[in-house]
């Protein structure tokens, strides 16, 4: 039993926990929301059933309840299952040199006469030349020839090859597409238990989002549907980006998939470049795979993966994920809670996030005004914090695009916008009741606020709310208050 330190650290860049066999109680998930820095919790539907994803749920919804913050569920869906079949024994050693045959016909275990495929159209996506990476890039083959249902391929390194792992082409070009049956059934199981984020794995295009967008639209438990997030792992959705994230509600650089497609070396600089076009185009993003790998077995984590988490961080991101460091690992706690902290001190050193959105927006919007207007003004009177009375939270995010240091309030009547708003970076959700008198709800929010402590007599904050109460989008004022 791992003793807790349960004092709370304050972040902006928001935190998402894969959930699985070590972190699925109410106790500790409590802890990981009230003190770790929880934000969004993820079900990964590559695993699990109907009713243990809404069991699952059942347990989050419990553990934000005790400890009393709404927390955002996303599901992810699996997406193609682009792997070999069965191996006899689980697995072969595979040397430098070995001719394996993969037969997309082949139903039986697999050993080193012919291995199974679940992708039955690989043979016609591939050809001799061709190099397929399997298991996340760490074994390499050179496809030697194709013909009907098998392909013939050599082997350029040594590796035990464990079924079912998965199989990218160098350089992408696999045709398959981003929902199966299996999602669609997923997707609705994800409705019904009231998701509020919607990750679809091996987006090509922005049909894709299209697609989930109208099969979520009718979906959505409050009344809103789930945000959609288009996981970025295939190089045709890198050529694809910006139609990708204009057509999504925020995107996740899924560095692992991603990698094997484009190589290592290149992701880096994609992380950058995707986080940097999200917050252009004003979409939020998030940061995933291995950020704190070494923590599944070891209590803190290695100096590469806080520069990792950190650099995300300065990068801009909303989010940084963990997978298999909170679903299976030995120290879910300690993993979001060191996560936390890598992300406050990264953000002491960023007094706002390079460039700005304005330098890219030419909507004219009310909205993105009055969200630029509070961001410059709460800076020019040094406000202590920027207050939004929201029915949508989309008067927060606008200006949460800003990667202000300034607290950002919102105050919304609906849980539903409130597990939304647990995405946005800087944005701190509150759930408040108002009177429909604007003049009576602002003297409410104020002293609401006071009795939380978040404002103290004397202090400045700006706020931002509708002429029309309770009307989503009326946002059109901003006021510079004082506490009183």
């Amino acid at each position: 039993m791992h003793i807790r330190d349960l004092s709370r650290i304050r972040h902006n860049t928001k935190i998402i926990a894969t959930l699985g066999p070590a972190s699925c109680n109410v106790k500790l998930l409590r802890d990981m929301i009230a003190a770790g820095g929880l934000n969004i919790v993820r079900l990964n539907f590559s695993h699990g059933t109907p009713e243990s994803h809404r069991a699952a749920a059942e347990t989050v919804r419990e553990a934000a309840r005790q400890a009393g913050q709404e927390v955002a569920l996303m599901a992810d869906l699996q997406g193609p299952k682009i792997r070999i079949g069965k191996i006899a024994g689980g697995g072969l050693d595979v040397r430098t040199g070995d001719m394996l045959v993969f037969d997309a016909a082949y139903e039986g275990e697999g050993g080193r006469e012919r291995i199974g495929l679940d992708y039955r159209e690989l043979p016609d996506d591939v050809q001799p030349g061709d190099v397929l990476l399997l298991d996340d890039g760490l074994l390499a083959l050179t496809v030697d020839s194709v013909s009907g249902s098998e392909i013939r391929a050599v082997a350029e390194n040594a590796r035990f090859l464990k079924s079912g792992k998965g199989i990218n082409k160098r350089g992408g070009g696999l045709s398959a597409g981003s929902f199966t049956e299996k999602d669609f059934r997923d997707l609705n199981t994800a409705l019904d238990i009231g998701c509020d984020y919607l990750a679809v794995s091996f987006v090509k295009n922005a049909e894709d989002m299209k697609i989930a967008r109208d099969l979520a639209a009718a979906g959505g438990k409050g009344g809103l549907p789930p945000g959609l997030v288009a996981k970025i792992e295939r190089i045709e959705a890198v050529r694809n980006l910006d139609s990708i994230i204009e057509a999504s509600d925020g995107i996740m650089v899924a560095r692992g998939d991603l990698a094997v497609e484009v190589g290592n070396a290149a992701v880096p600089a994609l992380q950058k470049r995707m986080i940097r076009r999200a917050r252009e185009l004003r979409r939020f993003s998030i940061t995933a795979t291995q950020m704190m790998e070494s923590m599944i077995t070891n209590p803190v984590p290695t100096r590469a993966e806080v520069s990792d988490v950190a650099n995300a961080v300065l990068d801009g991101t909303d989010a940084v994920m963990c997978s298999a460091e909170t679903a299976v690992g030995a120290y879910p706690f300690e993993t979001v809670r060191q996560m936390a902290a890598i992300c406050a001190a990264a953000e002491k050193e960023q007094d706002s996030l390079i460039g700005t959105v304005d330098d890219f927006d030419d909507s004219r919007r009310t909205d993105h005004a009055i969200a630029g207007g509070a961001v410059h003004v709460a800076r020019e009177v040094d406000a202590k914090a920027i207050v939004t009375l929201t029915e949508s939270g989309t008067t927060a995010f606008q200006i949460s695009r800003y990667g202000i240091q300034i607290p950002i309030y919102a105050l919304t009547p609906h849980p539903a916008a409130q597990r939304r708003m647990a995405m946005y970076r800087g944005v701190r959700p509150l759930h408040l009741q108002t009177s429909l008198h604007r003049d009576t709800a602002l003297e409410q929010v104020e002293a609401e606020l006071v009795k939380l402590g978040i404002l103290k007599s004397g202090e400045r904050y700006i706020i931002t709310s509708g002429t029309k109460m309770r009307e989503s989008g009326s946002t059109d004022t901003l006021q510079i208050m004082c506490a009183k």
